[in-house]
């Protein structure tokens, strides 16, 4: 809920590599301090917003039709703006970097839509960023560059996982979140 916005500071300030999704985002949308204490963080941690178009709007101050519109635009310019990875949720999801690169991930299908799936991919980016932590850091210039490969490997392993729920869990006709969850394979 709102009580987020109160936290987000001292998380920004002390957190390495960090995903924000849902609540977290609406109140950078609605707040120039924090979405200007985002931006500062971006020398310090990889940042990664997991919006879908609705809260994409919200921070871009724009309407979801806009967003809609022209999806990787509106990804860039939001990872641009705000010096962060930028997964924009939907049918071919979006992966923006700060520098306007871009890609587009083609698996997973309708069943994503379901109520919980989209935290699920927060949890799964997540779990990808943890080990960088970690590590020693890499002699990329931005903490977003070692990040890269690991959000898209979580958004396409968030997918495969969907597009073949029906082949591995033949008596599990229904995915549900917490099925999904379950079903991702464990990182090593």
């Amino acid at each position: 809920g709102s009580a987020i916005a109160a936290a987000l500071p001292q998380v920004f300030a002390r957190s390495g590599p960090l995903v924000l999704d849902a609540d977290a985002l609406n109140a950078v949308a609605t707040s120039p301090a924090l979405r200007q204490a985002l931006v500062a963080r971006a020398a310090h941690g990889a940042t990664v917003l997991t919006p879908h178009p609705l809260e994409l709007a919200r921070l871009l101050a724009s309407t979801t039709a806009v967003i809609q519109a022209d999806r990787i635009s509106a990804a860039q310019q939001a990872a641009r703006q705000l010096q962060c990875i930028v997964v924009l949720k939907g049918s071919g999801t979006v992966i923006a970097a700060p520098d306007g690169s871009c890609a587009i991930n083609h698996s997973g299908n309708a069943r994503l839509a379901i109520g919980g799936t989209g935290d699920v991919l927060t949890g799964c980016i997540a779990a990808q960023l943890a080990s960088l932590a970690a590590e020693t850091p890499s002699n990329q210039t931005h903490p977003w560059q070692q990040a890269w490969q690991r959000v898209l490997d979580a958004v396409w392993l968030h997918g495969h996982v969907a597009d073949t729920w029906d082949q591995y869990h033949p008596t599990q006709a229904t995915l549900t979140a917490s099925r999904l969850a379950e079903a991702l394979p464990r990182l090593p």
